[in-house]
């Protein structure tokens, strides 16, 4: 079982950047792929990226590719969501979730209570 805690969110103009962190716990916590979710008012939850147990693996939505980078440091046991050119439409609360594989969105079993992003001037 895996306990998920965000951090960094918070208000940021559009163009600016933003870092997200992830500290996972619980057991076995490096054989769990790590995913970014956001839920936006009014609308779904979605999947914004996703980085395999190794790191060797990242998965995008296409919204935010070429501006988010996700990254994972299995020693310090976090996962963190670089997000640059942030434009209005991020603004959402953003979770993270850890599951077996990125290969589907709907693999993640373990959720964090998420952190709110708002981009506005």
């Amino acid at each position: 079982q895996l306990q998920l805690v965000e951090s960094g969110g918070g208000l940021v103009q559009p163009g600016g950047s933003l870092r997200l962190s992830c500290e996972v716990s619980g057991f076995f916590t490096n054989y769990y792929a790590i995913a970014w979710f956001r839920q936006a008012p009014g609308k779904e939850r979605e999947g914004v990226s996703c980085i395999s147990d190794s790191g060797g693996n990242t998965k995008y939505a296409d919204s935010v590719k070429g501006r988010f980078i996700i990254s994972r440091d299995n020693g310090k046991n976090t996962v963190d969501l670089q997000m640059n050119s942030l434009k209005p439409e991020d603004t959402a609360v953003y979770y993270c979730a850890g599951g077996h594989l990125c290969e589907s969105w709907n693999d993640m079993n373990y959720w964090g209570k998420g952190t709110l992003v708002t981009v506005s001037s």
